[in-house]
């Protein structure tokens, strides 16, 4: 059968043709409020995109492997697969290292040991062949025995460390003097701006400007340009905003390789090394393995963004020391996205995606607008040290996490569909637990609080979820309080009643009503009445905000819980007039 003529017997349509489409489907409502999704970065998104959205892109049809590396720093498709040892000392570190390379990894990340001489420093490295090896919390002292090790036993493998870039200027020079090729022994954080409220368009921004900062500074001290910026590698996190995060590392290959330009770099030396790790902030106690499907799609961002490692955390890592079947899980999920998706086999797959090459765009320009402001106010060091990146930081994760607590950024087993039942406490190393700032803390502490009074013989409070009266809004409130209240972990019994009176003989610490608005004040009324006949003062929530609120708490309800309220705040409060504490 022909083919070659198939697409003929589709005639083409203008964007004109489908904007009308979608007008008539609409039948009058709002385009921009349906349809519109205003990020938190200032793009608009649109419903759909075209090729027409791409005129105007800036290097929008370069090759891979071509400046400025809008679509990645090499020509082949792939990437290594780092994994962080975090064994507290040399001899189990370099065996867990070596146990890892030969389940797969292809790149190592030492957090734990601490070297102080060249003798440790070898026996943490001995066996380990030319895999790249990087120094997570390397100091001065790290720093200048690599440079002894790398020089005396002439090594050509890649070695990074995550000393900060901008902490000692002039230790940076001392050390880029010396440091031979493939040594990257400066790092700059854009992971932790992600971890602290940072959109895409302020990560990309500011890990630039703090690049720059750095050129700036080498370049001051007669350190040249193509020496100082393949002395950095770039972190970054790779959270749950999956197109954007891919964009994320493409708009920043390509700004950082103008940034080096402009000092006078030649394009070899204007790739960026780029490190992805899957972001701490969305990872989770309860229902743990939904951790596993995170870091997944998280990996698959770094992947199609164009990382050059990337590191998945153990879905276990939140909360205690990961075991070895979590460190596999964490492995082979990018054995599988490499053996069985084929990630790898593809340089920047994204790449003439009309969305990503727009949102690629917009995070370039906007990013690069943000260096520029930071660079006018003083550079980098300076904002940071003024508490300019916090000023504009701290609000941004306030919010984030204000979020989380209304419900409307969803962290599944926790702020939503949380299951009640599930207890943690026996495998949960609390000092672990606080090492990073997580969106889920909130709701685990309420959760936490539950568990431990439980633990300590207090009895959890019975929560009755009182379905009467219209059956479709008895259901639909009964399922809605069911999954709010689960949230902190207490004793939950749905019933249905056909009489009022009946709901006050239910055993419970706290009735929900769960009906519709019209049927409220009456039912709250005749509740009340038999309560108060029986001699029981059971505390009444209404699920829902009915127009008669204010009627209803004078006739005696005690809070309501809605789609606005705010779940930390008001579960918090439940716990207290409960008696619930630990």
């Amino acid at each position: 059968m022909a083919t070659e003529h198939l697409l003929e017997e589709f005639p083409p349509v203008s964007t004109a043709e489908w904007e009308a489409a979608i007008v008539r489907d609409l039948k009058g409502a709002d385009y921009e409020k349906k349809l519109i999704w205003r990020t938190e970065e200032g793009l608009a998104v649109k419903p759909y995109y075209r090729a027409e959205d791409l005129q105007g892109l800036a290097c929008a049809d370069a090759a891979p492997g071509e400046f400025p590396y809008r679509r990645s720093t090499r020509t082949e498709a792939g990437w290594r697969i780092r994994e962080v040892i975090d064994a507290p000392n040399v001899e189990s570190a370099n065996q867990a290292a070596r146990a890892a390379i030969a389940a797969g990894a292809e790149e190592v990340a030492f957090r734990a040991p601490a070297v102080a001489i060249a003798a440790e420093l070898k026996r943490l490295v001995a066996n380990l062949g030319e895999i790249p090896l990087h120094f997570e919390r390397a100091d001065e002292q790290t720093i200048r025995l690599l440079l002894g090790w790398l020089a005396e036993d002439r090594i050509s493998a890649q070695v990074s460390t995550g000393y900060d870039a901008l902490a000692n200027v002039e230790f940076a020079v001392e050390v880029i003097q010396s440091a031979p090729a493939g040594f990257a022994p400066f790092t700059i954080r854009g992971d932790v701006l992600e971890e602290a409220g940072a959109t895409a368009v302020e990560e990309v921004g500011f890990a630039l400007a703090a690049g720059v900062d750095f050129l700036a500074a080498m370049q001051e001290r007669g350190v040249a340009v193509d020496r100082a910026s393949t002395a950095i590698e770039f972190c970054f996190a790779t959270g749950a905003n999956y197109f954007f995060q891919i964009a994320k590392l493409r708009a920043f290959r390509m700004v950082w390789a103008r940034a080096v330009e402009s000092f006078g770099g030649t394009p070899d030396c204007a790739r960026a090394r780029i490190a992805a790790r899957t972001s701490r902030w969305n990872k989770t106690l309860y229902d743990p393995h939904v951790n596993i499907l995170r870091a997944t799609t998280e990996a698959m961002a770094a992947v199609l963004g164009g990382a050059d490692s990337v590191t998945v955390a153990p879905f276990d890592e939140c909360y205690r020391q990961p075991d070895e079947a979590s460190r596999r899980l964490a492995r082979n999920t990018q054995l599988l996205l490499r053996h069985e998706a084929l990630l790898g086999n593809v340089a920047d797959a994204a790449g003439g995606s009309y969305y990503v090459e727009t949102i690629t765009d917009f995070l370039a320009r906007e990013g690069w607008k943000r260096m520029q402001e930071l660079e006018a106010r003083g550079g980098y060091r300076k904002a940071l040290a003024a508490g300019e990146i916090a000023h504009v930081l701290d609000p941004r994760l306030a919010a984030r996490e204000k979020a989380v607590a209304l419900r409307r950024r969803v962290l599944i087993g926790t702020n939503q569909f949380a299951n009640a039942a599930e207890r943690v406490l026996g495998r949960v190393d609390e000092r672990r637990m606080k090492e990073s700032r997580r969106g889920a803390r909130a709701f685990e502490e309420l959760r936490l609080r539950s568990e431990r009074y439980a633990a300590s013989g207090g009895k959890l409070p019975r929560v009755i979820l009182a379905e009467i009266g219209d059956a479709k809004m008895r259901a639909a409130r009964s399922n809605f309080a069911a999954n709010f209240i689960a949230c902190a972990g207490f004793e939950i019994t749905t019933m249905r009643f056909k009489k009022v009176e009946e709901i006050a003989e239910a055993e419970g610490d706290l009735i929900v009503f769960c009906s519709s608005d019209a049927e409220y004040a009456a039912q709250v009324a005749e509740l009340r009445q038999s309560l108060k006949k029986q001699g029981r003062e059971t505390s009444l929530i209404v699920a829902g905000f009915p127009a008669d609120a204010e009627a209803l708490a004078a006739a005696g309800v005690a809070d309501f819980i809605h789609v606005r309220s705010n779940a930390i705040e008001v579960l918090t409060k439940w716990q207290e007039r409960l008696g619930v504490k630990g």
